[in-house]
């Protein structure tokens, strides 16, 4: 009887092990260096292509960490970057692929009148893997699909260091 009583205690106490386990998660997390190269190198992208955007970087939670402006773009272009980015953080998929969701599918329709989400092309999720630390957001180009080139070309700039 005490061994069924000890093997019982062991269970208990294995499964209450794995249940803590899972209470602390480890998330990467975009550094400030990382979101500044991010910001820097969309903005180059377009300013390659003669288009004046800005740039917003946000962490994991859609919190600002970084915006750049190019030269001549418009003041509307620093709330547009900032919304996309937000919205393709929080929804971990391209505002492109968003939008076009919303506009095929019935169902969807209503995800434009989320708080907080703009649903334009130029926001795009960058991942370490499969896991998304924050996003960057375009405003400023003359096509929401502009913006998502420029802001893809910003994450190729600093693939190596997502890893």
């Amino acid at each position: 009887m005490s061994s069924l009583i000890k093997a019982s205690a062991l269970a208990l106490s294995l499964i209450a092990t794995a249940a803590s386990a899972q209470a602390v998660r480890t998330e990467k997390n975009m550094s400030l260096e990382l979101a500044n190269q991010i910001a820097g190198a969309t903005v180059a992208a377009c300013s390659a292509k003669n288009f004046n955007v800005a740039a917003t970087v946000v962490d994991r939670a859609g919190t600002v960490r970084a915006v750049q402006r190019a030269d001549n773009a418009g003041a509307h272009t620093l709330e547009a970057s900032r919304l996309k980015a937000f919205t393709s953080a929080s929804a971990k998929n391209n505002t492109l692929a968003i939008m076009e969701i919303s506009q095929k599918n019935p169902g969807a329709a209503n995800l434009g009148q989320i708080p907080g989400f703009l649903l334009l092309g130029g926001g795009v999720p960058v991942k370490v893997g499969n896991e998304v630390i924050g996003a960057v957001g375009v405003g400023g180009a003359p096509a929401g699909s502009i913006d998502e080139e420029c802001a893809l070309a910003g994450i190729a700039k600093v693939q190596d260091l997502l890893k």
